[in-house]
């Protein structure tokens, strides 16, 4: 598409065609709900994006309205109104805000005006981001390093078209329709299926391989970085043809007609992508409309639902946190482009991994440190057992361990230069005494997220089938419970005469699920090799990370029988570990009638929580709990 390539002269041939689409179809119809963009690093994501913003059409405002009303038709509870049918008014650019990954909450939505509530004693509003965004572009980069919270509350704002804030004695209520567009790298982690759903569209970037696109890419940013004037002013025509038509499209999109067999085509792709929920079928019919009414048809195509459907639903067929966003351009081509059409799924939602081929899994066995090569793979995840850190943190707020911290329960005041400002005591500090400014801080207790750090034995003693596959179940759900907490992840495995630091501490659990599904297990259990090393991956962590507390947990049946006296030695490990004040959670996965109990001892040596496999699953454990009541 030529038009993108000349709009985006340096983003759109790395961001590729899908992007620049995606852009432009949320330009003519914001309520299509906004775009995610994925891809490396260096793909010019931001670049086009911000070219993007640049080309939108200009806006008529009130003038003095901080809310950016169209006089035509001015929001009735705007707080700066009611504006007057003669207001006066002024034509200005789109905005195109950006949201920092650290800002507060009430950055976002607004608060009470601090100044004002001083020297006035007035309770007047100020408005956030989202005020300030209306009639133009929401940009988050690096959405998926944004606490879930406010993840949530923009998306909230971007599909309602409006924001309320009830807090420190304000209520205020505004209109907040704006195009939302994030961008990430998946390698720092993934967005919650949730999340992934409550985005319209989602376009997946990569830089090209073409080495003559490549140059092409490199001799124009040269050529705006050696006169961007210039460079611009080539382009002007076209780019103002560019708005132009997307003035013509939104003026067009009310009468675009999305006949009944259209609408069940519709259905019929959503029903056989096995997407849940109806917001696919809303998202890829409003996409479609968008679609036609920019290529100036006046009803909706099969042309316009595949363009739609291909940005509107692969991310959404992503149920499981470790399934990747998959495409399906065959089944899209089946369901729309040939004669009888398979309205089923290929491959299912989880990308067509077939089940394990049992016979496929090879052993090798030997005496001593000749490793067997047992391969097992896990069962569908649980609902794991919460395991938290001891004691009240102070590290980023998240979801596992009580911490002091930024986001929670507000639980008194403080004096201090650093912090959210807690109003209402600092307005009362101020005007009880005849000192001046008393600035007080909020406390705030809530949730932290951790380290939590896998210890995991892949022994001969685990080698048995059954028992390794409910080991890497256990272990994969932990794995899950981690990613619905934020929580930055490990995973040291031991086997053999040593231990191995599988994935050094990250955001991404989805590369430790992969490294847990091709854990092989066989060999002698060298456990103390295991703690050391596990010791040593949190005191480096901590370094980097001071904040962040670990919670190593350690998957093991106990059976140390690796060198001499390996039983003390892992038994004098643990005993360092819990001199450091490390939390612990040691999973005893010994099953079987008769048993020998050194996992629980492994455990009260750490000072650590003691369960047995059977019980990370909290389904499980709360039947247990009940048996036993009754």
């Amino acid at each position: 598409m030529e038009v993108e390539v000349h709009v985006y002269p340096f983003g759109a041939v790395v961001g590729s065609d899908d992007l620049a689409l995606a852009l432009t179809l949320c330009a003519v119809s914001p309520s299509i709900g906004g775009v995610l963009v994925r891809g490396e690093k260096g793909t010019a994501k931001s670049t086009t994006v911000r070219a993007h913003a640049a080309l939108l059409p200009q806006i008529t405002v009130v003038d003095e309205c901080r809310f950016s009303c169209d006089p035509a038709a001015p929001d009735t509870s705007c707080p700066d109104g009611p504006h007057p049918a003669d207001a006066g008014a002024h034509v200005r650019p789109v905005r195109l805000v950006e949201l920092p990954v650290g800002a507060a909450e009430d950055r976002v939505t607004g608060s009470l005006h601090l100044g004002k509530a001083l020297a006035d004693r007035t309770a007047e509003y100020e408005p956030g981001l989202l005020a300030l965004a209306h009639r133009g572009v929401l940009y988050v980069d690096e959405v998926n390093l944004l606490h879930d919270h406010l993840v949530d509350l923009l998306l909230d704002a971007a599909a309602m078209g409006r924001s309320t804030v009830e807090r420190d004695g304000v209520s205020v209520e505004h209109a907040s329709r704006f195009v939302l567009v994030g961008t990430m790298n998946p390698e720092e982690g993934e967005l919650r299926p949730q999340l992934l759903d409550r985005f319209g569209l989602a376009v997946d970037v990569a830089a090209p391989r073409d080495p003559h696109v490549r140059a092409e890419i490199v001799r124009r940013r040269m050529a705006f970085d050696a006169d961007p004037a210039g460079f611009t002013a080539r382009w002007a025509d076209r780019d103002a043809e560019w708005s132009r038509r997307v003035v013509s499209a939104r003026e067009l999109v009310p009468q675009v007609v999305l006949s009944d067999d259209a609408l069940v085509s519709i259905a019929e792709v959503c029903a056989a992508f096995d997407v849940d929920g109806m917001r696919a079928d809303l998202v890829t019919a409003r996409t479609a409309i968008a679609h036609a009414a920019w290529h100036g048809r006046l009803e909706v195509t099969r042309e316009d639902i595949a363009a739609a459907a291909r940005l509107a639903l692969p991310h959404r067929r992503r149920r499981n946190p470790f399934d990747a966003p998959t495409s399906s351009d065959d089944l899209l081509d089946d369901l729309l482009g040939g004669d009888d059409p398979d309205p089923g799924p290929d491959d299912g939602p989880g990308g067509g991994e077939s089940a394990p081929d049992d016979s496929a899994a090879e052993t090798s066995s030997g005496s001593g440190d000749r490793l067997s090569t047992a391969l097992a793979s896990a069962s569908d995840p649980f609902r794991a057992k919460v395991f938290s850190v001891d004691r009240v943190g102070r590290g980023a707020a998240g979801r596992r361990s009580r911490a002091v911290t930024t986001i929670g329960r507000t639980v008194g005041s403080r004096r201090g230069d650093t912090g959210p400002v807690h109003l209402p005591a600092t307005i009362r500090a101020t005007i009880l005494t005849d000192q001046g400014l008393q600035l007080r801080r909020k406390i705030i207790e809530g949730r932290e997220t951790n380290l939590v750090l896998l210890c995991v034995d892949a022994s001969g003693s685990m080698a048995a089938r059954n028992r390794m596959v409910q080991v890497k179940t256990a272990v994969l759900s932990l794995l899950l419970d981690a990613y619905r907490r934020r929580d930055i992840v490990g995973l040291v495995t031991f086997r053999g005469t040593g231990a191995t630091l599988a994935l050094p501490p990250t955001n991404s659990v989805d590369v430790a699920a992969a490294r847990l599904r091709e854990l092989p297990a066989g060999g002698r259990t060298p456990l103390a090799e295991g703690l050391i090393e596990a010791a040593e991956t949190v005191r480096r962590h901590s370094l980097r990370d001071p904040r962040r507390r670990a919670l190593l947990v350690v998957v093991t049946d106990g059976r140390a029988t690796a060198g001499r006296d390996a039983v003390q030695r892992s038994l004098d490990a643990a005993d360092v570990i819990a001199a450091q004040g490390i939390s612990s959670v040691v999973v005893d996965s010994e099953t079987g009638r008769f048993r020998m109990g050194l996992a629980a001892r492994l455990a009260e040596r750490l000072g650590a929580e003691y369960v047995p496999v059977g019980e990370v699953d909290a389904d499980a454990l709360a039947g247990i709990v009940r048996e036993r009541a009754a």
